[in-house]
């Protein structure tokens, strides 16, 4: 899955991940529909894991407070053609940093606890503690995972779903 971009969890958080946008967007909303948004902030309002914010007038997601769970709501609640795009899975997967505590021989095991898909999996490794592995065809990008770590050692790597699944 070549061509994406990797990026630490703090360039992540400070929106500097997606070329262009310079954020994260919530899942199905497009950088044509972004053009129609007003900066309501109903999308913010709706989102249960209070993950939106508005920033200059248009929506971004903050992974360090919780996930997305793909609930819906921001798109229902919004008044314009903002979410027309995929809303079950973001163009970006999970990637674990060589920061991560079980590739550095601790024991730690929480993204895998707090991912919703299983997406991690952890595997034995003689001497130490387990070692993380990404399903990347399960990540939905959802973020759960990087909230978790205590040592920011997840980041995210954009990826290009029609080349990948060609």
């Amino acid at each position: 899955m070549g061509g994406g971009i990797e990026i630490s969890r703090r360039s992540f958080l400070r929106g500097r991940h997606k070329r262009g946008s310079g954020r994260v967007s919530p899942p199905g909303a497009t950088a044509e529909g972004l053009e129609a948004c007003t900066g309501c902030g109903r999308c913010a309002d709706a989102c249960p894991t209070h993950i939106i914010r508005v920033i200059d007038d248009r929506p971004a997601l903050d992974f360090f407070i919780a996930e997305c769970t793909f609930c819906g709501q921001c798109a229902e609640l919004c008044p314009e053609p903002v979410f027309t795009g995929r809303s079950q899975q973001f163009p970006h997967v999970a990637m674990i940093g060589e920061s991560c505590l079980a590739r550095n021989r601790t024991d730690c095991q929480a993204c895998r606890d707090a991912c919703p898909t299983e997406a991690i999996r952890f595997r034995p490794r003689a001497g130490g503690p387990f070692l993380p592995e990404l399903n990347e065809e399960l990540c939905t990008g959802c973020g759960a995972c990087l909230s978790v770590c205590p040592v920011a050692a997840i980041g995210i790597r954009e990826v290009e779903w029609e080349r990948a699944h060609v």
